[in-house]
């Protein structure tokens, strides 16, 4: 595997890419995360054109996908080559935190989302997805004949519970959760940090369902759409 520049720092900071620091998916990489820098072809092949004039080859055939961070750019041939490799494309905010787009290549393996499919579309087998997650936030808690209206009411009391008791530990005023859409500054400063965190959350998650080949519109919990962090602000 090739060096891939992570920082835009001078001088640049180099990251050998082993089996150690970045696992696989199945027989590829899950993705290598690019900014500030150009995405072009040389002779069939991608290459990444640093800030700084650095050259670093992109094993396209390798990589589940690429994640494309600020100040990026990438040609039309380079989309084809990717698109043949089967590597999709993600357009992301600084460090991933924001997601804003994807491009899925035509023949992308869609075995997980078939799976996700089949399991949304089943009620008995949408639930029992539902309630194996909701067994992560309440471990020993029998759960089998709750519904999911009750399973997402347990949810709502211990979030509020939890912002309370945190509320108390750290000495902040709370008169609870706050947030209206488009209107970031109207909040008070503790509800805008936690949707400014909401929104890096979203983004980190749904870099990985989609690199993994799932979507976020197909939800147990929630569904029917995906969610757009960015327009918190």
């Amino acid at each position: 595997m090739p060096e891939t520049t992570l920082r835009r720092s001078s001088p640049r900071l180099f990251i050998k890419v082993t089996r150690d620091n970045l696992p696989q998916i199945k027989d590829r990489y899950p993705y290598i995360y690019l900014e500030h820098g150009r995405l072009e072809v040389d002779d069939s092949s991608i290459k990444w054109i640093d800030a700084q004039g650095g050259v670093v080859r992109i094993p396209a055939a390798l990589l589940q996908c690429l994640l494309l961070g600020p100040g990026t750019s990438v040609t039309h041939e380079a989309v084809k080559v990717l698109a043949a490799a089967k590597c999709a494309v993600m357009w992301v905010g600084e460090d991933s935190l924001l997601y804003y787009a994807n491009g899925i290549t035509p023949t992308a393996d869609t075995r997980n989302m078939l799976r996700q499919i089949k399991a949304a579309a089943d009620p008995v087998l949408s639930l029992d997805v539902a309630r194996r997650m909701f067994a992560r936030r309440f471990p020993g808690v029998d759960l089998r004949a709750r519904t999911l209206p009750e399973m997402m009411g347990m949810e709502g009391v211990r979030v509020r519970n939890l912002y309370r008791q945190k509320a108390e530990q750290y000495g902040l005023r709370w008169k609870g959760r706050r947030f209206i859409p488009g209107q970031f500054s109207a909040s008070d400063t503790v509800n805008r940090i936690l949707t400014a965190c909401n929104a890096a959350l979203y983004g980190i998650l749904n870099s990985i369902v989609h690199s993994a080949g799932f979507s976020p519109y197909i939800g147990f919990i929630h569904s029917g759409s995906s969610p757009r962090p960015w327009r918190c602000f």
